[in-house]
């Protein structure tokens, strides 16, 4: 079996195990990228700890799961946007104004949308979560 996409299998494999009710699942393989997107989500409190486990060959991600989020995803294919246009790409991707995330990989690293206006710089839009 090839992979075409490991952060979309990564979250895909997140919000089968959040509807399953489950508190925890392991992502493989591991990415700096996956990680970044994960410490976001961590950060606005969709998911709990993170732990990278070193398995010898691509290395796995223990996440804690908090059953706080209702859909999670990767935007495929990956739109560079200026950060003027997030707005926009907020209103396709997410339910309402003020509900979940947009996750965008910019310059100074991953971040939310709305970390990318405040700091006025643009990047490649990554993933949703609400």
């Amino acid at each position: 079996m090839t992979m075409v996409d490991p952060l979309s299998n990564a979250l895909s494999n997140i919000w089968n195990n959040e509807m399953r009710n489950k508190n925890e699942c392991i992502i493989t393989p591991s990415s700096k990228l996956i990680i970044n997107v994960l410490k976001v989500m961590q950060k606005n409190g969709y998911i709990g700890e993170i732990e990278l486990i070193d398995d010898g060959r691509f290395g796995k991600i223990k996440v804690q799961l908090l059953g706080r989020i209702n859909k999670c995803g990767a935007i495929r294919p990956r739109y560079s946007v200026g950060y003027k246009e997030l707005p926009q790409w907020e209103k396709q991707f997410l339910p309402s104004r003020d509900i979940g995330i947009l996750i965008v990989s910019t310059p100074k690293g991953v971040m939310t949308s709305k970390e990318a206006i405040e700091n006025k710089i643009g990047g490649v839009l990554l993933a949703y979560v609400y």
